[in-house]
């Protein structure tokens, strides 16, 4: 009895591990890039120790849009994430601190070139933004958080460059 007890419960465990297997939703169809920046126009080591300079091209982007000019940027978390076909995923780009989350679940299947999103912003386990946006890694979404350390922080969600790794 014990015998056909420990099939029975093999056979099962088996067929559960085949059957995750071969869930299409789980394709990874891409990979999407957070990260967090602060923006200040005083002091640039109120962002700490390990905030480093942002590209040229990234300050030149954030300083064209009116609201997102200020006189130094600093990256102060990043974090890269796979793309699931049909299953949501989170990005916590300041490390094992939950004060920033983003939420995103792919709408369609992206193109080499953008991505269909459904976005969800979070500060300190609170929602605090509910958007869909298409993004690609050359025009990432900028979102204006909170005031942190007497400036505040930007949150750029990007689709990860398929040719190179984004640093």
């Amino acid at each position: 009895m014990r015998f056909l007890a420990g099939c029975a419960l093999g056979l099962l465990l088996v067929l559960q591990v085949k059957g995750q297997d071969s869930d299409p939703g789980k394709e990874v169809v891409g990979s999407i890039v957070v990260r967090v920046i602060h923006a200040t126009d005083g002091d640039v080591a109120t962002a700490g120790e390990k905030a480093k300079p942002v590209s040229k091209a990234v300050t030149e982007r954030l300083q064209s849009e009116a609201r997102l000019k200020f006189a130094h940027y600093r990256e102060i978390g990043m974090d890269t994430k796979p793309l699931y076909r049909s299953y949501e995923n989170w990005a916590q780009p300041l490390g094992a601190s939950d004060e920033v989350l983003v939420r995103f679940e792919a709408q369609s299947r992206p193109s080499k070139a953008s991505a269909r999103l459904g976005l969800e912003f979070w500060l300190s386990r609170k929602k605090i933004l509910k958007t869909d946006a298409e993004i690609s890694s050359e025009r990432p979404l900028y979102v204006l958080g909170p005031a942190w350390r007497g400036g505040r922080l930007i949150i750029s969600v990007s689709l990860a460059s398929a040719s190179k790794p984004r640093s």
